[in-house]
């Protein structure tokens, strides 16, 4: 076993000890109040004893949520994690399932709003067109592992653009890079305007028509649908084209690249937490996985 304050450090958990602290303090009510109700399913009413009573965690809140931590951020087998805390690998297991899934549930920090969170798309754009705040919107794409031969569904995980088996996420950034929303992730065949549009983007832009979003080629059907509001960059010019529209375009597209920037950093900051490099777990865990990064990254960029 090694030593909680040694497990604890940023160099392990991929935060600082006060950022720690306040997810103890905001996580450990729900976490116990999901155990309790798990205990309530299956005793099938009340507790007839008080409250302290009975066996006691193997791995209390703490340690759960310092090894959730490290298995996001440097994907560590739960056999290790397991050595490290001194207790089995199914213990960790389903410690990393209940926390992953307390953080995935909490959104996106609000920037200077403490205690608000964005979780879903109508929120991000609710807060944008409230704070006068202009968007950025990405898809970034996560390796994952094939799909057994013969199974349904085994072509939709393909991406045309990665030649891999992938999965697709779609984030929202402010103009400061930080993580306002991303959605519970789509099959790497899925086009990113399509992904958008099935997470509702087109009744956001009906319902709040102040907002604009800053978005790259491959949202050139949303430009169409909602334009003035959803922004690409101007169309390359044609081979035909005076020299001097040629220029005038490409610094045009280097303007556009430029305010657009900051979603792309988001995103890298994403992908320093190891499990978004490559993904070699269920799939069905991914999206939570992503949600519970992102909001930990936001938590991280807001503050700074």
């Amino acid at each position: 076993m090694v030593g909680g304050a040694v497990l604890a450090h940023q160099a392990f958990t991929g935060i600082s000890r006060h950022h720690l602290v306040s997810l103890v303090e905001e996580l450990a009510g729900p976490w116990q109040a999901a155990v309790e109700g798990r205990r309530h399913g299956t005793r099938g009413g009340a507790r007839k004893r008080a409250a302290g009573a009975g066996a006691r965690h193997q791995l209390v809140f703490v340690d759960r949520l310092v090894a959730t931590l490290i298995h996001l951020r440097h994907d560590l087998p739960h056999s290790v994690l397991g050595l490290l805390f001194g207790v089995d690998r199914s213990t960790v297991t389903r410690a990393i399932g209940e926390i992953r899934a307390l953080l995935a549930d909490r959104g996106c920090t609000v920037p200077d709003r403490a205690g608000l969170r964005l979780r879903t798309l109508t929120d991000v754009f609710a807060y944008a067109q409230a704070e006068n705040v202009e968007l950025r919107l990405d898809a970034t794409e996560i390796q994952v592992r094939r799909p057994q031969a013969g199974r349904g569904g085994r072509r939709a995980f393909v991406s045309g653009k990665k030649k891999q088996n992938t999965m697709k996420a779609t984030v929202i950034a402010d103009d400061q890079g930080r993580t306002l929303w991303t959605d519970a992730l789509r099959p790497g065949r899925m086009h990113d305007a399509t992904a958008a549009r099935n997470d509702g983007i087109d009744a956001c832009f009906q319902h709040f028509p102040d907002v604009k979003v800053l978005l790259d080629d491959g949202y050139l059907g949303l430009r169409r649908d909602h334009p003035g509001r959803a922004v690409t960059p101007p169309r390359k010019a044609n081979k035909i084209s005076p020299p001097e529209v040629h220029e005038a375009r490409r610094q045009a597209r280097h303007q556009h690249s430029s305010r657009r920037i900051t979603v792309e950093h988001a995103l890298s900051d994403h992908k320093r937490w190891k499990q978004l490099a490559r993904w070699t777990h269920r799939r069905d865990a991914l999206p939570a996985t992503y949600q519970a990064i992102a909001g930990l990254v936001s938590d991280r960029t807001t503050a700074a």
